[in-house]
């Protein structure tokens, strides 16, 4: 009788100490899942930012191009009287983007209970490039950007894309693209332009590129800076992916 009730107490022990350890176990799994979960969201936010910033590279060299032949008369047709290689604005750039399509602060509908803002982007794509001279206290050594030649205005833009997606999808989208479209308003694209100047330029067929064995400067230089901003509400929640170009245009 006595062996028996050890050999009892021996498997109720060791039935202890197995649930302890699958219990164990269990709440492992669930970090892990959880943790896996979480960078599944990181990286996903990661990739659409740096998607987002692709596109500012994009829309920024388009800005140029479009002031080089001519821009948008709202007709399907260029204004070439208005053509021009754009020059820098008088004034020390210091960061302050534009916002395009959107209000900064404003609410939005995220769900039919929920409401989120617009945040204020600031100057965090200017400060995201390290090698900028910010600081420097001569005045005429301090980066300046273009300025667009009819409103005279720095060319610093920021857009929302979600915003530019839910204009899409207004008339013609389904419902569940319409719904991607309002949680792609926490992604931002900003572009901010720099003329460098003279370069060397050789035309082959359509394309312009640089070359070095051109001794004559005949071309124009612009540094496109790009940045895609993963904007949530609080300021410990957001990315930025900071990308740049460089174009160059004919003079003629």
């Amino acid at each position: 009788m006595i062996i028996r009730k050890s050999e009892k107490g021996f498997a109720m022990v060791l039935s202890l100490v197995l649930l302890l350890a699958m219990s164990l176990m269990g709440g492992a799994l669930i970090l892990i899942s959880s943790g896996d979960h979480q960078s599944n969201n990181n990286s996903d936010q990661y990739q659409q930012t740096f998607y987002a910033a692709e596109m500012a590279l994009l829309q920024g060299e388009k800005y140029i191009l479009n002031e080089k032949s001519g821009p948008w008369d709202g007709k399907s047709t260029r204004d070439t009287s208005k053509a021009n290689l754009p020059e820098d604005h008088t004034s020390p750039f210091l960061g302050t983007m534009s916002a395009q399509n959107y209000n900064p602060g404003s609410k939005y509908k995220f769900t039919s209970t929920i409401d989120r803002k617009f945040i204020n982007t600031g100057t965090s794509c200017f400060k995201s490039y390290r090698d900028i001279d910010r600081d420097n206290p001569d005045d005429k050594k301090r980066m300046r950007v273009i300025k667009n030649e009819t409103t005279k205005k720095e060319v610093a833009h920021s857009f929302n894309l979600g915003v530019i997606l839910e204009n899409t999808f207004r008339n013609k989208g389904k419902d569940f693209e319409k719904e991607e479209a309002v949680r792609m308003k926490s992604y931002y694209y900003e572009y901010f332009i720099e003329r460098i100047g003279a370069a060397s330029t050789q035309a082959i067929g359509s394309s312009i590129k640089l070359t070095a064995s051109d001794a004559s400067k005949n071309g124009i230089a612009y540094r496109v800076y790009g940045c895609g901003i993963y904007g949530a509400e609080k300021e410990k929640d957001r990315m930025i992916v900071s990308l740049e170009s460089v174009v160059v245009l004919p003079k003629n």
